[in-house]
């Protein structure tokens, strides 16, 4: 992919990873999202743009085993991931985490947030995968609209 001379502020950077994290958490198959999410804040910690500030227990322990997340901070944007084996004898335990925090909201589109982290890792947008085969509406199928060309379509008319 032949890359536009276009850079990125860490704001937008942060902004993006935001707007994906925030969807990933409600989305039914999140492992994309937070693979952009995971490999963009390695990128900016690596370029110094970023730091980890320390662990908190938490929220959604597995297993009912509590586990612990790695905090780190991007301009003023706070997110978790799973920490390393290292970050758990170097940094410092937060605790619990604060509720009474709350990350900037964005004004951005997942669209554009996922835009801009592609281009930032330098990768190709994922192409979306054909979906299930498309039913027609219930309402429409009881009133009769479809059900002929739902039939023409699978042969069996």
């Amino acid at each position: 992919m032949k890359q536009k001379d276009c850079h990125y502020t860490t704001r937008e950077i942060a902004e993006a990873i935001s707007v994906v994290n925030r969807h990933a958490k409600t989305a039914p198959q999140p492992k994309q999202l937070y693979t952009l999410k995971r490999k963009s804040i390695q990128k900016l910690l690596h370029q110094k743009q970023a730091k980890k500030v320390g662990l908190h227990y938490s929220e959604h322990p597995t297993l009912s085993k509590q586990h612990t997340t790695l905090l780190i901070q991007v301009e003023d944007f706070y997110f978790h991931l799973p920490p390393e084996k290292n970050d758990l004898n170097t940094l410092k335990h937060l605790g619990h985490i604060n509720h009474e925090f709350r990350n900037p909201k964005p004004q951005l589109s997942l669209k554009r947030a996922k835009q801009i982290l592609y281009h930032y890792l330098g990768w190709k947008p994922v192409k979306k995968s054909p979906g299930r085969q498309q039913f027609p509406s219930v309402s429409s199928w009881v009133s009769g609209q479809d059900q002929q060309n739902w039939r023409k379509k699978q042969g069996r008319y």
